[in-house]
């Protein structure tokens, strides 16, 4: 069975780089190309690893989240059991009836617990 491959593009740039340590001591990298042009580089944003070499190189490579959806659903309250070996009860209320919260937590905890009693877990 053939895999799909995703195509590499590998752009070479000449460029400035940039290194800066912020107020809470965490670095800052920027690359500034020398001829910058629109389209020059696919942007993206997310979390990654950077390494800077006492060379000078510096490479990225950047770790992608994977998303599942949640098992169970409903009202406030979604339940999700990761691939990462945790389970997660997320309960999300908008600010609005924040004084609701101490009725509604229960409420749907016990949603929960009798979806988990039906699945026999």
């Amino acid at each position: 069975m053939e895999k799909n491959r995703k195509t590499q593009k590998m752009v070479t740039l000449s460029a400035e780089v940039a290194v800066t340590e912020t107020e809470n001591g965490l670095d800052y990298v920027q690359v500034m190309p020398d001829n910058p042009r629109v389209g020059l580089v696919k942007p993206f944003s997310g979390l990654g690893r950077g390494q800077m070499l006492s060379n000078g190189s510096f490479d990225f490579v950047r770790k992608l989240r994977k998303r599942r959806k949640p098992d169970y659903k409903e009202g406030h309250v979604s339940l999700s059991f990761g691939d990462d070996g945790l389970d997660r009860v997320i309960f999300v209320l908008p600010n609005g009836q924040r004084d609701e919260l101490t009725t509604l937590l229960p409420k749907e905890i016990r949603k929960v617990v009798g979806y988990l009693k039906k699945k026999g877990l």
